[in-house]
């Protein structure tokens, strides 16, 4: 077996680092992000790629996901979607980083 990392090991990592989360060591979104990462390489056999954090407007978000504008109005309206929306004056923008974690979710 020529596994790089096994589900059934980051199970186990996601376990035994849940004490060190409610005992306050590891914050939560630490752990959130080790065990995203863990998944992604377990998963895919490669690391996560690097992606510098920037804000992006909802043409670029609509870009992301694959949709047309018009739908991700319609569909960000309905709450379809986890990633908060930033104002920046009167300008709508997200995370990418965070519409990246949504395309690469797990839908379980």
């Amino acid at each position: 077996m020529n596994e790089l990392l096994r589900p059934r090991t980051v199970n186990l990592i996601s376990r035994i680092l849940k004490p060190f989360v409610e005992e306050g060591v590891i914050m939560v979104s630490e752990e959130k992000e080790i065990v995203s990462n863990l998944k992604y390489l377990a998963e895919k056999k490669t690391l996560m790629p690097t992606i510098i954090p920037r804000l992006i407007d909802q043409k670029e978000a609509a870009a992301m996901l694959g949709l047309g504008l018009s739908n991700f109005k319609k569909l960000e309206k309905e709450n379809a979607f986890p990633f908060p929306r930033k104002m920046i004056g009167s300008s709508v923008r997200y995370r990418n980083l965070d519409v990246v974690k949504y395309v690469m979710a797990d839908d379980e």
